[in-house]
């Protein structure tokens, strides 16, 4: 029996809640998962799983041997990257996600800057709008568009977006009177970005007051790029954030409506694990991308 291996496995199935669970994480048969962990307690002389028919549950000797597994492995992997060099230079494999359009227009011009100045790192940026989490999908640095939640996590702040409504002027002519105050939205044609706002109601801020609109969502898309090549087409009226309209803004495609009920900006950040010793990689790479990152949110413009 090869005792980690074994570890490894009763870790994951506990965390998973069931051996099939492991079993599709781990990529193995069933049959092996649950060879592991009763080769484990056989050997240990103790019960460590109850297999119930819902999900598993730990024996009181479960709970402290599993513990002491992830102690154990925790050790292990850390002495693993410590021999190959990963905490003495600069080199290895990392994981970077982004929103979409975020990551298209900024970060991946980083990237490529960082790629020339470290040639032993190689980098996976991973584009989503998706919140990606750090131990399952297997992330070094995210960057992260509005506010964040408590955890165990590291940020540093790189500046800020707003979340501003815009339509083509080509739309805004056809269906004048263009819309003064959020209500009005009630009487136009709007385009929602489903992964950032609802699709049937918008909320702005009026001094000290939230106000919430109700929209008519003529259509509604999985990407922010798609709400904006709508709106610049005139279909409708959109809300996407600023960084992502500046250079339609800034062409005349598009044109911002509602700016006195804009809502507090969001932060944006780049956000890192905190546990153990933070590998050269990732720190080369925050270290670069920081103040490159902040200098590219201060340049554009004050929507």
């Amino acid at each position: 029996m090869n005792r980690l291996e074994a570890m490894s496995t009763l870790l994951t199935a506990a965390d998973a809640g069931s051996l099939s669970a492991a079993s599709r994480k781990l990529g193995v048969p069933l049959a092996t998962v649950s060879r592991r962990v009763s080769d484990l307690e056989t050997y240990l002389r103790a019960k460590l799983l109850i297999r119930t028919s819902r999900r598993l549950e730990l024996t009181e000797a479960g709970r402290s041997y599993i513990a002491a597994c992830r102690e154990i492995l925790e050790q292990v992997e850390y002495a693993e990257r410590l021999a190959s060099g990963e905490y003495m230079t600069p080199k290895g494999d990392i994981v970077v996600t982004a929103p979409i359009v975020f990551g298209r227009l900024h970060v991946l011009p980083v990237i490529t800057e960082f790629l020339d100045a470290y040639p032993d790192i190689n980098v996976r940026l991973v584009q989503t709008d998706r919140v990606a989490n750090f131990t399952e999908d297997r992330v070094d640095i995210a960057l992260r568009i509005g506010p964040l939640p408590d955890s165990g996590l590291l940020a540093s702040r790189l500046g800020e977006v707003s979340r501003v409504v815009c339509a083509s002027p080509d739309y805004l002519a056809r269906h004048a009177p263009a819309p003064e105050r959020p209500g009005d939205l009630t009487h136009h044609r709007c385009i929602t970005f489903n992964g950032l706002f609802a699709p049937d109601r918008w909320t702005f801020q009026d001094g000290k007051k939230t106000e919430t609109a109700r929209i008519n969502s003529r259509l509604i898309v999985s990407t922010a790029e798609a709400a904006i090549d709508a709106a610049a087409s005139g279909l409708g009226i959109t809300r996407v954030l600023s960084y992502q309209i500046a250079d339609a803004i800034k062409d005349g495609t598009l044109k911002l409506i509602l700016e006195p009920y804009t809502p507090d900006p969001w932060p944006v950040n780049i956000v890192y694990a905190s546990q153990g010793l933070v590998p050269l990689k990732t720190r080369a790479f925050i270290d670069f991308a920081t103040d490159r990152l902040r200098r590219r949110l201060a340049m554009l413009p004050n929507l």
